[in-house]
Formats: C-alpha cells, sequence, structure tokens
C-alpha cells in the first residue's frame, strides 16, 4: 500500500507536470462518491421505465430491468411433475443468464430490495420468480425485500408506492400459476395431436381454441341464414304553409303496429289510402339524456381503437404500453402519459377525479361537469385495485402534445384524454318530438330529435363511441307540426328489403364477446387474437375475421375429442375457479388436479380415434423455375412464401407477393401488396427493381382525368399519385365523371 509520504510526492509530481487533477481531489470525490452508493434496489419489469423511475426516486435507489419473466417452464417439455402434486419445474429463460448475473451483483450492494413488477397477476408471479432466481427467499433475515405497486408512473405514485410496501401476495402468485399449468397442459398435450392429425405447426389452447370455436359458430350462423322479405312503406306529405315536404314511416294500424311482408300487403295498404285525408293524429314532445361513456378498461379500448382508429387489439396494446411506460417530453424528460393498461375496472381516484374536474370548470363551466361520475359494477371478479385507463394527468392537452408524439401514439393518447374527461362530463339533452299522422284505419310516424345541451359531445364527439351512427340530434323536423296542420298527399316511396345475416366477427366485437361471456381476462385478447390469425386458422380482410378451412378442420377436430376444452360454459366456469384461486378460496392445485385426469384420457382415445386429415396446400398462379409445378402457398415464420410442391426433389422457394387486380401504370404488369422492414404497407410493380413503381396507398385501376396519373384510395376517397395535380373526388363524383 503507498504510503502518505508517497502520496505526496505523487501529488506534487503531477502537479509539476500540469497534471488535471488534484491527487487528493481524487482521493476525496472518490470517497464521497463510495458514500453515496446506492443503498436501494427497485427492480422493474421493462427497460423503458428505468430512466423515469431513477429520475424520481434520486441518488439512493438503483433502478434496474428484469425484462419481463426471468423463470418459466421450459419449451422442451410440459415441465408439470404429474406424480408429485402437480408441482411446475421451472428454469431460468435462455439468453436472461447475463440479465441475471447483473442482477445479482446488484443485490448484493443493496441493503432494501423493492420488487416493482406490474401490479396485476403476471406481475405478481414474476416478482415470486425474481425472489427465488436472485436467492433472496435465502437472504430474507439479512435483507429487506419488499413489493411495490403504482398505476401510473409518475412521482407521487411510485413515491406513495414506496410508503405501501407489502410482501408478495401468494394468492396472486397461485392464481397465475393456475392458469400458466393449465395453458401448458392443454398445448402440449393437444398440439401434438393436432401435428400428427393434420399438420405440423398448429396449437390448441384454453382460450385460443373457444375464440376459434366462437367465430366458427357465427360462421354457420351466416352459411345457415335464410333471407326473408320484408318491405317499407314511406309517404311524402305537402305542409300547408311549409316549402318543404315531410317524409312520414309506415306505423302500423290505430290498434296495432304492424310490419308489411310482402310487395302485395304494401299494394293493398296504398289501395286503401287512395284519396285518403291526412291528419296530425298525435304530437309528443320530450327530453332524454344520452349519458356520458364510462372510462376506458382494457376490452373498452381495444374495441374503441378498433372501430375508429382501426388498430388491431396487438397493435394498440402494444402502443398503450409505450403510453404507459414513458414517452419523452421537451422540458419534461421521459413521463407516463397513461394509467396501467390491463384492467377491467371503471374506478378512479378521487385526485384524478379533482383534477378532471379543475380542467373541465376552467375550460368548459360548472353546467358541464357531472354531478356524480358513474362506474360499471360486474358480476363477475374485476381487478378493483387498478383504476380505469386514464391520463395520469389531464392538464396534458393531446394538442399540446402533438408535435411530441409519433402519428398513431398521438391518436391513441387523444383517445384515451377525451374518453375519460367525457366520462366526468354532464349528460346530453336533446328534444324528442313524436309525431302520428293517420289516414284511415292507418298510422304513420315522424320522430326527430335536436340537440338541447351538448354536454360530454362537446370533448368526446357524437359517434366517437361507436354507439351512435352521428345522426344524432341532427334530424330535427324540417317543418313545424301541430294538431292543425294541414297536409296534402304528393307519393307513396315503397321499398323492398331482405333480413340480413349476423356480422362476422371484427377484432372489436370479438373481444366483446370474449368479454361478454368471460372468457379469458384483459390480458388474454390481444394474444389470442394474434395467436389464431398466426396459425391461420382465421384470416382477417378489411375489419372482419373469417374462418380458414385449416380452421375449420381445426375445430371440428377439437369439438370431436375435446367438447368440454371448447365448451363456452365450462371455459367461463374454469375462469371463476381462477378467481377463486386469486381470492383465496380456492386452491390452485385443486383446480388443476381435477382438470388434468380428463384431460389425459380424452388425448389418450383421440390418439386412437380420430382419423387423419389432410388440408391441401393453396395452389398459387406461379410456374416452378427448376422443374415447371404449380408453386403452393406455404407459411413460415416470417409470413407466406411459395414453394415447389416436388419438395425434396425440389426445393425451389419464392416471396409471396398478394397480388391486388390491378396492372402497372409503368409497364402494365401486376402490382403486389408488399411490407417495410418495420411491417408497413406499401404496393409496388412485381417487376421491381425492373420497374419503379410504389405508392402507399392501394392503386384503384382508375386514372386520373386530369393528369392521367395513377388514382389511389385514401379513405372513400380518390386521390391522384401526383401530388402536383392535387386531384381528389369521391367514388360517386368520380363515377359521374367517368360514365
Amino acid at each position: 500500500m503507498m504510503s502518505f509520504a508517497a502520496l505526496r510526492r505523487e501529488n506534487s509530481m503531477l502537479r509539476s507536470s500540469g497534471g488535471a487533477f488534484d491527487l487528493w481531489q481524487w482521493m476525496i470525490f472518490g470517497s464521497i462518491r463510495g458514500l453515496s452508493m446506492a443503498k436501494y434496489l427497485v427492480i422493474v419489469e421493462s427497460p423503458a421505465k428505468v430512466k423515469t423511475i431513477k429520475k424520481f426516486l434520486g441518488s439512493n435507489y438503483e433502478v434496474a430491468a428484469s425484462n419481463g419473466h426471468i423463470r418459466d417452464l421450459p419449451k422442451s417439455a410440459m415441465g408439470i411433475d404429474i406424480e408429485h402434486d402437480y408441482e411446475p419445474k421451472y428454469i431460468t429463460i435462455r439468453g436472461k443468464g447475463d440479465i441475471l448475473a447483473y442482477l445479482r451483483k446488484e443485490v448484493k450492494k443493496a441493503e432494501k430490495i423493492y420488487l416493482a413488477t406490474d401490479p396485476d397477476r403476471e406481475g405478481e408471479a414474476i416478482s415470486w420468480h425474481l425472489l427465488f432466481a436472485l436467492k433472496l427467499e435465502d437472504k430474507l433475515g439479512e435483507k429487506k425485500v419488499y413489493r411495490i405497486t403504482f398505476n401510473e408512473i409518475t412521482k407521487n405514485a411510485v413515491k406513495e408506492s414506496l410508503k405501501n410496501a407489502r410482501e408478495i401476495n401468494m394468492n396472486l402468485v397461485d392464481a397465475q400459476q393456475a392458469r400458466r399449468v393449465l395453458d401448458r397442459m392443454v398445448g402440449y398435450r393437444i398440439s401434438p395431436l393436432l401435428w400428427k392429425k393434420i399438420k405440423r405447426g398448429l396449437s390448441a389452447g384454453r382460450v385460443q381454441s373457444v375464440a376459434l370455436r366462437i367465430i366458427c359458430d357465427r360462421e354457420e350462423e351466416i352459411n345457415a341464414f335464410v333471407p326473408e322479405e320484408y318491405w317499407t312503406l314511406d309517404v311524402r306529405l305537402k305542409v300547408e304553409g311549409e316549402k318543404k315536404p315531410l317524409c312520414a314511416k309506415y306505423y302500423g294500424t290505430v290498434k296495432e303496429k304492424t310490419g308489411i311482408a310482402d310487395k302485395e300487403q304494401a299494394d293493398r295498404i296504398m289501395g286503401e289510402l287512395k284519396g285518403a285525408d291526412y291528419a296530425v293524429a298525435e304530437v309528443k314532445t320530450g327530453e332524454r339524456l344520452r349519458k356520458p361513456p364510462l372510462p376506458f378498461t382494457t376490452s373498452t379500448l381495444q374495441q374503441e381503437a378498433s372501430k375508429t382508429l382501426n388498430f388491431s387489439t396487438q397493435k394498440t396494446m402494444r402502443l398503450a404500453q409505450q403510453l404507459y411506460e414513458g414517452v419523452d417530453i421537451k422540458g419534461e424528460g421521459t413521463v407516463g402519459l397513461i394509467t396501467y393498461l390491463r384492467t377491467d375496472s371503471t374506478r378512479v381516484s378521487a385526485e384524478a377525479e379533482a383534477m378532471a374536474a379543475g380542467d373541465i370548470l376552467s375550460r368548459h363551466g360548472e353546467e358541464y361537469l357531472a354531478e356524480a361520475a358513474g362506474e360499471k359494477r360486474k358480476s363477475g371478479k374485476i381487478q378493483d385495485a387498478h383504476e380505469a385507463i386514464r391520463p395520469t394527468d389531464v392538464n396534458r392537452i393531446p394538442t399540446a402534445l402533438k408535435e411530441e408524439l409519433p402519428r398513431d401514439l398521438f391518436r391513441l393518447y387523444q383517445l384515451i384524454w377525451k374518453r375519460f374527461l367525457a366520462s366526468r362530463m354532464s349528460p346530453a339533452k336533446y328534444e324528442t318530438t313524436s309525431v302520428k299522422i293517420q289516414a284511415k284505419e292507418h298510422l304513420f310516424t315522424v320522430a326527430a330529435s335536436s340537440l338541447k345541451f351538448d354536454g360530454f359531445t362537446s370533448v368526446y364527439g357524437l359517434g366517437d363511441d361507436g354507439a351512435e351512427d352521428g345522426s344524432e340530434g341532427k334530424n330535427a323536423l324540417a317543418v313545424r307540426l301541430s294538431r292543425e296542420s294541414r297536409f296534402s298527399f304528393d307519393a307513396f316511396d315503397p321499398c323492398q328489403h331482405f333480413t340480413q345475416p349476423p356480422a362476422h366477427y371484427t377484432e372489436a366485437s370479438l373481444v366483446k364477446a370474449l368479454e361478454e361471456l368471460g372468457i379469458g381476462r384483459p390480458s388474454t385478447y390481444a394474444p389470442t387474437i394474434t395467436t389464431i390469425l398466426a396459425r391461420r386458422y382465421v384470416v382477417k380482410e378489411e375489419k372482419n375475421l373469417y374462418v380458414t378451412e385449416l380452421g375449420e378442420v381445426v375445430n371440428r377436430m377439437m369439438m370431436e375429442a375435446f367438447p368440454t376444452i371448447v365448451d363456452v360454459n365450462f371455459t367461463a366456469n374454469m375462469e371463476a375457479l381462477l378467481d377463486g384461486v386469486e381470492e383465496g378460496s380456492v386452491k390452485w392445485k385443486t383446480v388443476v388436479s381435477n382438470f388434468y385426469p380428463d384431460l389425459d384420457e380424452a388425448v389418450q382415445q383421440a390418439e386412437k380415434e380420430l382419423e387423419h386429415v389432410t388440408v391441401a396446400d393453396e395452389v398459387s398462379d406461379e410456374v416452378c423455375d427448376l422443374c415447371g409445378r404449380q408453386m403452393v402457398i406455404k407459411y413460415g415464420p416470417h409470413g407466406r412464401f411459395l414453394a415447389c410442391p416436388g419438395f425434396p426433389e425440389c426445393r425451389n422457394t419464392k416471396p409471396y407477393f398478394e397480388k391486388i387486380g390491378v396492372a402497372c401504370p409503368k409497364c402494365g404488369k401486376d402490382i403486389v401488396m408488399k411490407k417495410t422492414k418495420k411491417g408497413r404497407k406499401y404496393y409496388g410493380c412485381i417487376d421491381n427493381p425492373e420497374c419503379s413503381f410504389m405508392v402507399w396507398q392501394k392503386p384503384s385501376g382508375k386514372l386520373c382525368p386530369q393528369c392521367g396519373s395513377a388514382l389511389l384510395i385514401k379513405g372513400n376517397k380518390y386521390v391522384c399519385a401526383d401530388e402536383k395535380c392535387g386531384y381528389r373526388a369521391s367514388a360517386e363524383d368520380l363515377g359521374k365523371e367517368q360514365p
């Protein structure tokens, strides 16, 4: 060790040689740095949270991330010891060794460890796994280990969580373990059977197989639907003293409301009313309230983002995760913009209520503030420790953040912000008018409403929540009517209609159906839909979900061999049992031990009785360059590709591009849909790079009437591909220009 005299000589030499740093300063600085070493370690799931939370807590705290789960069941085996009370065999996830080593190193330095993973079952289980993976269960005597949770990443919420530190909730851990083990049992026992009986690469799941059945059942309803004819009858009347005519709809007779089944009945009514006098029989006016929507839950956010923003459930959750974890805001650094995104509660904290009330009073006025906010209550279990999805600070107005956020992040934040603020506002008020007009023994009706007080719709406009078509409040009577009004007949307008089959499921309506039936939980909807799309059981065209031949085959096999697994009521009851585990009223191994023997028996029976089913590959119009066979469409980890059916003799493959049925305006060859590395769609010539045609919007196959360039489809408009031209038109207007 260097003596004191030697240190002085070293310091003198450094000074004389123009050293940039005094040795004594170095020693003092080093000592201070050693003294200020972080005493407390906070472990979060995502690296995106580290910087933000570190900023809130200061130098006494070190913040590290586990990058999700550290331990899980092995991929190579089921990983459950059936013979020894269904004990799971957890292993460290491959690739997590370096993270685990870093966390263990930080744990050694810290006096206290705070496990701050997400505030749900999954997060609780990750904290429990960290306890074992970091060998903290052996050090509970010498190191203090706490569990903390926060529903929003704000300074107040994070600091408050430290004051309310607790132990790990084993009921939550067991609820997650039960779900994980049940899902593993179904997947690892049934999926290999599907590989053997149909083809490799297929999967079954406790929730995914039920979701597939729900879609298949709807498809069968649509196929079995028989349209029924019906007619409507409107009458146009001229009103004395008014310029505009009045249109009234047929209601029935003075005795009862009746429909019109066919043309003969419509003709008979019109015949009976020939030469009839029309007079007002009844005028009713009133007021109707339209209540504001509740703030978003995971399910309703996914539904609304799908309907209004055209986002997939997967995209919605990915963007919401970014908004929750934090976004860089100029002057503020990284800021969490919304509360936790996986929740089925509509509860709102008193602090958030007060914040919203202040904003509404200052920007809208007292009459716009709701007297008491509504709250949805469900008979089933809800995670009411969570709040609804809301902005962490309503003063962060979307328009002020527009330049700070990417377009899709901004649109989702704006939707959440508007919905939350609207949920704390007064109802909209409408003045309603209902008029019955009598002609002989027949009645016609006119109904209208006009907006009297806009209330919450001043923020969350009509049609924003998908509940209305946006016309409410805009169909006020064009003419003034009273008992004294006099009419003269103008014309009848009979119209034939046919009943329509149930609509195909969309991602939004499927999420709604799963929630209403009690299938799965908020965190499972997006991965379930993603899986059935990835396995090609279902395809998405426009917004609709359609079952493929493969999906029908898998569903039939599941219903034949495993009717319980795909039974909606059984799956809903299982969810209720798992909620019981979370409440501590049911033991998780009891649920598992009651389930597995029946599954095992069904698998063994299916292996003997089910026959092999062949699902033919879809044949393309491409010819193999090497052997001349028609190439077929295959599916790989990165999507579709073309392969020669002569494999293994011929191993030729090609990328698959979806043709859109439009010729390239430059060379006349097919235009195909492609994707960038980041997944964004674009349209280009199949002969690329020889032909350079490429556009972001879908070509329509029509030419611009002004300059002759290609017309692109943008929403419900046609726009010219040449930006200098600037031509745009609706389909109706274009039809007039191009007969």
